[in-house]
């Protein structure tokens, strides 16, 4: 993956873990990664464990960052939220949360989007241990 996209990336996922602690989140991660899967942020509030994945996307791609969360993408996320919450014990509602930033050719935030509970897992036939 070159710069320009790690960059991107990196900004974007700054920009969600500000956002979603505005909201009261606490961010716990980010990147956690295991082999075969990585989620962008993970964060918590008294109620659930959050999984975000982030998408940042220029103000004209085609495709929105909710649409490039593959049926694949979903299986390596929740497969990896099923290890984070089986090694930790977590005693939190799992919800697996979408964010899509919004920037200019200069690599200017013009906004974010947040889809909570953007998708389930009920079709993927993956675990989510919860203690």
């Amino acid at each position: 993956m070159s710069n320009y996209y790690k960059n991107v990336g990196n900004l974007g996922e700054v920009e969600v873990c500000h956002y979603v602690s505005n909201m009261g989140y606490e961010v716990l991660y980010r990147n956690y990664t295991i082999r075969g899967g990585e989620i962008d942020i993970i964060a918590c509030d008294n109620e659930y464990i959050l999984f975000i994945e982030v998408k940042t996307r220029r103000f004209d791609y085609i495709s929105s960052g909710l649409q490039a969360i593959t049926q694949a993408k979903k299986r390596c996320i929740v497969k990896t939220a099923s290890h984070f919450c089986s090694n930790r014990m977590v005693k939190l509602q799992p919800r697996f949360d979408v964010a899509e930033v919004i920037i200019d050719c200069n690599q200017n935030v013009l906004e974010v989007n947040y889809y909570p509970n953007a998708f389930d897992t009920s079709d993927l036939g993956i675990y989510i241990p919860i203690y």
